[in-house]
């Protein structure tokens, strides 16, 4: 849908789910992102939780925003490469 229609807006997908003890891998979030991007202008994409994080511990919080920073700096990286 976001080809077929040429999505014009800004987009931030959640990048896991906060409802759930699970944390997620950088890898994983690198994926997904990487998804995102083959359908989107990296101008376009915005990356964050899927909402606010009061559900969990930072226990949890805190490796899944480490690890979803991470994700976000080595796409950067690749994009800049790439331009």
């Amino acid at each position: 849908a976001f080809t077929q229609y040429q999505y014009p807006n800004d987009i931030g997908p959640g990048m896991y789910d906060i409802h759930s003890p699970r944390v997620p891998e950088q890898e994983e979030m690198e994926v997904l992102l990487g998804h995102a991007l083959s359908v989107l202008d990296p101008s376009q994409l915005w990356v964050n939780p899927d909402c606010g994080l009061k559900t969990r511990s930072w226990e949890e919080v805190e490796p899944a925003l480490r690890a979803m920073v991470g994700a976000a700096r080595n796409l950067r990286k690749g994009i800049v490469r790439s331009s």
